[in-house]
């Protein structure tokens, strides 16, 4: 929680130092929001266990910064963020949601429009004050407009991946109850959707668990330090408001009834009705309480998820499985199940940022992460030079660093560590589709990754088109997130998406599902028609820390909830089949 909370703070302090147009210091203190925002260990215990010194050895963070985040640890808040929010009053939290909308911008919108919250934006929109700013104009006004209708449909769900440690910390100090036997989250995060509403915590209790222990879980539930507010509360049922924003809901079950409860809650709701239909067919009842023969509705016939399929005659459907199984037109995808890729399925990942480019650690430290992760190999993909913010290779430091990668291959060689580091590059598609390299630079990569960092707004068959010419260029192997979508930020760009998979198909390039929790790029829908189409694909971490390289199980878990089969995805072969395979 205090990582997810400092992380807020320090970007908020970035955007009012831009606004205050201070040279440097947005830039340092937008890296450690970065770098606090995917901590995996907690501040408050680096804090704990070493003092100031720990904090200052956390990558960006300088005897400036850590000092705010002592007074943050102390008091809950940091002085200099109060002093901007009592000097420029304005929602920036919600504000640098809407795209288009960058600190200097709020700020001139504030200066002279008053403009301070979403609701004076809408407002200012639908009097149509923007165009008449200087600098801005019609079109900007309507792509606001635009960028706002989707801040709306999409405000109040959390992206699973940055609250996922949270999640399964709640869950184990649940767990961890008198009288609780098991505990489990359900629902959308169970099925791990790329985001949430909210949080269905389910519990087991013993047949015979009396009334006081049942009291006893919601009592201790319900104090717990993160509970904000307590909505309604009753026997086996606890729905609470949690400090990080969204509704939670504590339901107990005994043990027999437990499965029944976990399916029903886990839904999805299209995958229930179909359940329960087939049960009646059957001659038998399904509910949240068990499954039911007609000729006794007392006994419970199956006492564990896999038992309630069997007796429905199905195979087990795994939970992020379960949204393509909601009809018998769905059971044509049955033996999809037996190869589904799975969590260590994966050899290397072939997007990983240094800070050679925007990345917070060096090609070394990376490759020691993955032979943490179990990797057999990792592919370096620094950004190109276009993009200047992340201080992108131009090719005479690209060779600069093809260079250090050698140097370090040699050293992890006589160290006896077995993996090896491939030379690659995020390479810019420009608007007309080439590249942002020449091709004697490309053709000296063992792998090619391009993708799209601009002009997002492009016209379907322009888009699609663009995209077309980067694949078909021979030294060009994969397409990275190739919808370029933010999740709950930016919407994809205009794509041809069906086009794009059979031209993938005809130029053997490989599509890749990003693991980054803010876009999960393939979405499932488009893993699902790519691996139908024997589409290449790859999972990628596109880890721009160390800290970044446990998200790849959200794109496995993307891939799964797609159907991608393990022979679908190249990185789970070895890195010679793999780079035989990729480079045409």
């Amino acid at each position: 929680m205090n990582n997810q909370e400092l992380a807020k703070v320090f970007s908020e302090i970035a955007q009012y130092l831009e606004m205050e147009e201070i040279p440097f210091k947005p830039q340092a203190y937008e890296k450690v929001s970065e770098t606090l925002g995917t901590m995996s260990q907690d501040i408050s215990d680096v804090y704990k266990q070493g003092g100031l010194g720990a904090v200052e050895e956390i990558p960006g963070v300088g005897e400036n910064i850590a000092k705010k985040i002592e007074e943050y640890l102390k008091t809950g808040k940091v002085s200099l963020l109060e002093e901007y929010k009592k000097k420029i009053p304005i929602d920036i939290n919600n504000l640098s949601k809407i795209e288009g909308l960058g600190p200097k911008r709020m700020k001139r919108l504030y200066d002279e429009l008053g403009i301070r919250t979403i609701n004076d934006l809408d407002e200012a929109i639908k009097e149509q004050k923007i165009r008449d700013l200087t600098g801005f104009g019609e079109k900007s006004e309507d792509q606001i407009s635009i960028a706002l209708d989707f801040f709306k449909s999409h405000h109040g769900r959390f992206i699973l991946g940055f609250a996922y440690d949270e999640i399964q910390s709640l869950k184990n100090r649940v767990g961890a109850i008198p009288g609780v036997r098991q505990a489990e989250i359900a629902g959308s995060a169970r099925r791990m959707k790329e985001t949430i509403g909210d949080l269905d915590i389910l519990v087991m209790v013993d047949n015979a668990a009396a009334k006081k222990t049942i009291d006893g879980i919601v009592q201790a539930f319900s104090s717990l330090p993160e509970v904000r507010h307590i909505y309604a509360s009753g026997e086996s049922k606890v729905s609470v408001r949690l400090e990080s924003g969204y509704d939670a809901d504590l339901r107990i079950f005994k043990r027999d009834e437990y499965a029944a409860g976990l399916l029903y809650f886990t839904g999805s709701k299209e995958h229930n009705i179909w359940l329960r239909k087939l049960a009646i067919e059957n001659g038998m009842k399904l509910n949240e309480y068990g499954l039911f023969s007609k000729s006794s509705q007392t006994a419970i016939i199956a006492k564990t998820e896999k038992g309630i399929y069997r007796q429905l005659g199905l195979p087990y459907f795994p939970p992020e499985t379960r949204e393509r199984f909601v009809s018998e037109k769905g059971l044509e995808n049955r033996e999809r199940l037996d190869d589904l890729i799975d969590y260590g399925d994966l050899k290397g990942d072939l997007q990983i940022q240094t800070s050679w480019s925007d990345g917070q650690n060096s090609i070394e430290e990376c490759a020691n992460q993955a032979i943490e992760m179990g990797y057999e190999y990792i592919l370096i993909t620094d950004h190109s030079k276009r993009l200047g913010v992340a201080h992108g290779l131009d090719a005479r430091r690209a060779r600069d660093q093809w260079r250090e990668i050698d140097k370090i291959n040699d050293k992890m060689s006589r160290e006896g560590k077995k993996i090896r580091i491939l030379k690659g590059i995020e390479c810019d598609i420009l608007r007309d589709g080439s590249l942002d390299l020449p091709d004697k630079i490309l053709q000296e990569l063992d792998l090619v990754g391009v993708s799209v960092h601009s002009y997002f707004n492009l016209p379907l068959a322009e888009q699609t088109k663009r995209i077309e010419k980067a694949m078909e260029n021979k030294h060009v192997d994969i397409v990275f997130h190739p919808t370029a979508r933010q999740i709950n930020r930016r919407e994809e760009i205009n794509l041809d998406i069906p086009l794009i998979i059979k031209r993938a198909k005809e130029t053997g390039t490989a599509l890749e599902i990003d693991s980054f929790p803010d876009r999960l790029d393939l979405r499932d829908d488009y893993i699902y028609q790519a691996a139908k189409e024997g589409v290449k694909l790859v999972i990628d971490s596109d880890s721009h820390s160390i800290d970044h390289f446990r998200y790849i199980r959200f794109g496995i878990a993307q891939a799964r909830r797609g159907l991608a089969l393990k022979k679908n995805v190249l990185n789970t072969q070895s890195v010679d089949d793999c780079l035989k395979t990729l480079q045409k």
